[in-house]
């Protein structure tokens, strides 16, 4: 069991670590050679050019001592951004989303101080485990100022009832306000943002099949009949993921080409060789520009056939089709009701902006997603519960007595105090962070598999897997499991009476691997990430061997965006921690909130001069990131139920059931209340911003604005023949179609047949 001693040691090495690489980031961003890594935002808007010196030292080494100085001033700078212009610069997503560490901070904040105020005092004069180290319990000094210190059935616990429904009343009125003003600020954000193409257009899928029209002719025919005073033109969806695949294949190559032609023209007298087999390392020797060359001419070949095929073959054509409309007014309708009386064909909803679109997802026939995602869902089951096993091991591994019952012959070298304190205030969290670096990887492909056409919608759900897997594996296992090890032998030699009262005073010890982990991701973890070390070695490297022209330069400088599908998990492991341990361990909560201030400062800088987001949802995800934090809340009141029932206040069951009922009443309170302008758009405001529009550009031609919108990227560049589209000047009632006129008899046309 770590001690504060053990936890203070930790707490050094993060906090030297975190020193360690704001220092060496607050050098390297000074240095001119550097300067897109660090500030690669500024340069995709063109605001930012590259350094110039008088001399090529300068150009590379900043010689300016005055600035080393003041070499902290990125700090500041990065919370003086006003939030408007930070929403104008980074968008409203990134704008939210470092809302999230802000939440924390306001929650936590006052949580903490409250604690420290009432329950730390109440805990420390307990006594309980003094009393009870004869018996062979493992606890630490730590534990002494937990609810573990309170004696069995003491009056003392009603202050810490009281505590939690304080803490939970400021947790509710956090997130409603929080709540409130994420969707005031998505309305403004939606009432004042410029024209942009999912504004006009709407995802149609399954499209049923018609006898007489191809897909393009019937998407029109229904369209031109079901609205015909606002439907504008549409874009078919092909199935084009193998000419894409070909496209990418043949990108890769051309920057191996590359590569190996600028080291030729560096050195002329040697021409550059590669083999043919895996990786360029295995097969035959031979020249590498005439091979890239030959393979690049292949790939051209395939991929003008393929696109032909593509073109030209009705199969390619997916029932599905992005459909445009003459106003806002018009694709809000459309988006929200149902088209037909039957209510699995003509599915319409908000089509993604162009950049948000997963077009490898919408050559999937509509009827196999909910297969699809059936599969997916118990494979998530089997791989969340399957992965407890080397959880429950790793953990298991991570204190003196379990390392030393493995490994032996290591007692000896465990047993100094000074390795003793590293092993356990230092390797439980790093063994966890680094257990956890490979799943979001495959929780994405999951998500992929499950069918999502929009890159938004993708991290959404695989954010929901990796909650679920973090609040299950991570927390919940680590409590259980690692407690029934660590005190296994007790529980075996205890009457059942005994065994209760231990059950209530072990289950808090576990905060302080949390704390060990929280000082590694949240302290040491944060600082690596405003240091960019891998992004900084990967620019130089593209750019010393690939790097030709200013679009190259740029292409190794893209920085990427903040990923959302890991990011905030991760930060809802901070909740849930905090809100499980502040009534029960307040030992936490300082270093709760130091991760929320430092992540906040470090993310702010990031989004303003790094991170360029991928596509702008306008903070849809905010009803994700409330639910997710009033599931913690529950949990942790639900935990703090039980815990209280084995320490001898059977009562204080009664008095807290009501705190998980009234937190969902309050859940679902916010929901009816706040969650509508996440998902809809009100006809009113769409109305306002098209008789605005049409003031302000009366003459504006929005076919030509909307015309390659949504055309999939391998077409961008190529001519492609569009469907015919219908001309809305004309004033025709009649809709054209290929479908042959039937002879109806009086009553089938009285009663609407065609």
């Amino acid at each position: 069991m770590a001690s504060i001693a053990d936890i203070s040691l930790s707490a050094a090495i993060n906090l030297l670590s975190a020193l360690a690489f704001l220092v060496a980031f607050a050098v390297l961003r000074l240095q001119p050679f550097n300067d897109r890594v660090y500030f690669p935002k500024w340069y995709l808007k063109g605001i930012r050019g590259s350094p110039t010196g008088s001399t090529a030292v300068k150009k590379f080494v900043n010689l300016d001592f005055r600035t080393y100085i003041r070499f902290l001033n990125w700090m500041p700078a990065a919370l003086h951004m006003p939030e408007p212009e930070l929403i104008d610069h980074a968008g409203l997503d990134s704008a939210v989303f470092i809302r999230i560490y802000l939440l924390g901070l306001k929650i936590f904040a006052p949580i903490t101080l409250l604690a420290f105020a009432v329950l730390v005092p109440v805990n420390l004069t307990g006594n309980t485990l003094e009393e009870q180290g004869a018996k062979n319990l493992t606890y630490s000094d730590i534990d002494k100022i937990s609810i573990s210190n309170i004696p069995f059935g003491s009056d003392r616990f009603w202050a810490h009832i009281a505590m939690s429904y304080v803490f939970s009343c400021w947790t509710c009125y956090s997130l409603y306000k929080e709540y409130k003003n994420v969707a005031a600020m998505r309305l403004r954000f939606l009432a004042a943002e410029s024209r942009r193409p999912d504004q006009f257009s709407v995802l149609v899928r399954n499209v049923p099949p018609d006898p007489d029209e191809s897909v393009t002719e019937h998407i029109e025919h229904f369209f031109c009949v079901n609205h015909p005073n606002h439907y504008l033109m549409h874009q078919v969806v092909y199935n084009a993921n193998k000419l894409a695949a070909i496209v990418a294949q043949k990108k890769a190559l051309q920057n191996w080409f590359i590569y190996y032609q600028n080291k030729y023209e560096r050195n002329p007298s040697r021409r550059p060789t590669t083999r043919t087999g895996f990786m360029g390392l295995l097969g035959t020797k031979v020249d590498a520009i005439d091979h890239y060359t030959e393979s690049i001419d292949t790939l051209s070949k395939e991929e003008a056939a393929e696109r032909e095929s593509v073109v030209n073959n009705p199969d390619a054509i997916m029932p599905a089709a992005f459909v445009s409309f003459k106003t806002r007014w018009g694709a809000v309708v459309c988006s929200q009701t149902q088209q037909t009386s039957d209510p699995t064909i003509w599915l319409t909803e908000w089509a993604p902006e162009p950049r948000d679109v997963f077009w490898e997802n919408l050559a999937i026939p509509y009827f196999e997603l909910n297969m699809r995602r059936l599969v997916m869902t118990v494979a998530l089951f089997f791989l969340t519960f399957c992965f407890m096993v080397p959880i429950a091991f790793v953990q298991s591994l991570a204190n003196i007595e379990s390392i030393i019952k493995v490994f032996p012959f290591l007692k000896p070298v465990i047993q100094e105090p000074s390795i003793k304190s590293l092993v356990q205030g230092f390797l439980p969290g790093i063994a966890l962070k680094i257990f956890l670096a490979v799943l979001p990887k495959i929780l994405m492909a999951m998500s992929k598999i499950e069918g999502f056409t929009s890159l938004s919608s993708l991290d959404r759900r695989s954010a929901s897997k990796y909650y679920l897997f973090i609040l299950i594996n991570v927390f919940l296992g680590s409590v259980i499991t690692g407690t029934a090890f660590q005190q296994l032998q007790q529980f075996l030699n205890q009457t059942s009476a005994d065994f209760t009262k231990t059950v209530g005073s072990t289950i808090p010890m576990k905060a302080t691997f949390f704390i060990t982990y929280i000082m590694v991701d949240g302290w040491a973890g944060i600082a690596a990430e405003v240091l960019r070390l891998v992004p900084l070695i990967t620019f130089h490297l593209k750019n010393a061997f690939l790097v030709k022209t200013e679009q190259d330069r740029e292409m190794a400088m893209d920085p990427g965006s903040l990923d959302f599908a890991t990011s905030e998990p991760r930060i809802q492991l901070y909740f849930m921690l905090g809100q499980v341990y502040a009534p029960v361990t307040p030992f936490l909560l300082p270093f709760i909130v130091i991760f929320f201030g430092f992540a906040y400062l470090i993310f702010r800088h990031q989004i303003i001069n790094v991170y360029n987001q991928q596509y702008e949802s306008g903070g849809s995800f905010w009803p994700d990131v409330h639910g997710r934090v009033v599931m913690g809340l529950i949990i942790s009141q639900i935990l703090l139920m039980g815990l209280l029932s084995t320490r001898g206040t059977e009562t204080s069951t009664l008095v807290l059931i009501a705190q998980p009922i009234l937190t969902f009443w309050f859940h679902r309170y916010c929901k009816g209340l706040f969650e509508s302008a996440f998902v809809k758009f009100p006809l009113q405001e769409a109305m306002v911003k098209d008789t605005l529009e049409r003031a302000v550009e009366p003459n504006l031609n929005l076919r030509v604005y909307l015309q390659n919108a949504y055309l999939h990227p391998v077409f961008q560049d190529n001519d492609f023949e569009k469907p015919a589209v219908v001309d809305d000047e004309e004033d025709n009632p009649l809709i054209k179609t290929t479908r042959p006129t039937r002879r109806v008899g009086k009553s089938e046309s009285e009663t609407g047949g065609c």
